[in-house]
Formats: C-alpha cells, structure tokens, sequence
C-alpha cells in the first residue's frame, strides 16, 4: 500500500516536470527580468508563506552567500522580505499580518528593484497587499504561482504557474525553478562582469 502511494506520488511528480518544460518561454523571461534588474542596480525581493516563506528564504541566502560549491563570487541582492521574527511579530501584533511583506518592500524597494512572490495558492492577504503596493510604486513582480494562480495572477507582471493543486508538488517545482533561474542569472552576471 506505500509502495503504491511512492509510485503515484513520483509518477505525478514525472508528469508534472513534462509539463513545466512547456513554460520555458515564462521561465527564460524571468532570467532575463531578474538579471537585468541586478545588472542595473536593482534588487529582487523575494517573499511566501510557511513552506514557501522557507523557500523565498532558501533562494536569497544561495545567492547572498553561494548558489553553486565551486562558484566563489560577490554577493548578489536577492533579500527575504520575512527579515526576522521581531519584524513578523512586531508587524503582526501592531499592523496585521497580511501588512508585513508590504511593509517591507514600503521601506527598502525602489522602482528599479523586483518582487518575486512565491504562492502555492496565490490568495494569501500578505502576497496580495504587496503585489498591489508594487503595482502602485511601479516595482515588477514576478510570481511563482499554483493551481490557476489565485488572485495574485491579477497583480502580478509576470507569472510562472504550476499546473497542480497539490501543494507538496507545487512546492517542490517552485523551488526546482527557483534554483534553475537563479543558476542562469548567475552565470548572465559572471559573464557580463
């Protein structure tokens, strides 16, 4: 019986991976969106709830430390908008959690920066209020998104959705992508150094 559940679970992952390569097109953009940002003196905000909130975490730290062992170069701005917990819980207790990410992006984003919003849902409050006040500043943002896309597909510049309603593989793409876009970037800004 577990046997069967790993099956379909790695059989539904396999199918899920065919259908991305259909999003290349969304995918190379996005490349091109977030090494033009860096190359230009921008920064990429990068923000997500829970398992998402982790992985926004994960991406930003590979590329201020070291995305790849044997590729030792300077820091790269890509920065979590869940700064740490007194922020959270400060912002949460005094202004409402679903402020917290605008809030952030209120006080360190510009018009040349980027908003990279990872949701497997795209209807959380927090993703929405800050895919509005990028629209407003003219900040670009940039969705990983899941199912259809939720609402944040209607704030959103650009969306790169996951064909899934299962969270665990929506997440698992979302961070296959994260670390497939950010390889490139990395080597678009090695090259033009």
């Amino acid at each position: 019986m577990m046997l069967q559940k790993f099956k379909n679970c790695i059989s539904e992952k396999i199918i899920l991976d065919r259908q991305i390569l259909s999003l290349s097109k969304e995918i190379f953009f996005s490349v091109d969106k977030i090494f033009k940002t860096i190359k230009n003196g921008g920064k990429v905000f990068i923000c997500g709830n829970g398992g998402s909130a982790a992985d926004a975490q994960h991406l930003s730290a590979e590329f201020l430390v070291r995305l790849r062992p044997n590729i030792n170069r300077k820091p790269f701005p890509i920065i979590s908008l869940a700064l740490d917990s007194s922020t959270i819980t400060a912002c949460g207790n005094d202004l409402g959690f679903d402020k917290l990410f605008e809030r952030n992006l209120m006080a360190l984003g510009t018009k040349k920066d980027l908003l990279l919003i990872i949701s497997t849902s795209g209807n959380s409050k927090n993703i929405i209020n800050v895919l509005k006040y990028a629209k407003k500043k003219k900040i670009f943002s940039l969705g990983f998104l899941g199912n259809k896309g939720g609402i944040a597909k209607k704030y959103t510049n650009h969306c790169i959705i996951v064909p899934s309603t299962n969270t665990a593989r929506i997440q698992e793409v979302h961070i296959f992508l994260g670390h497939f876009i950010l390889e490139q970037v990395e080597n678009l800004l090695i090259k033009k150094k």
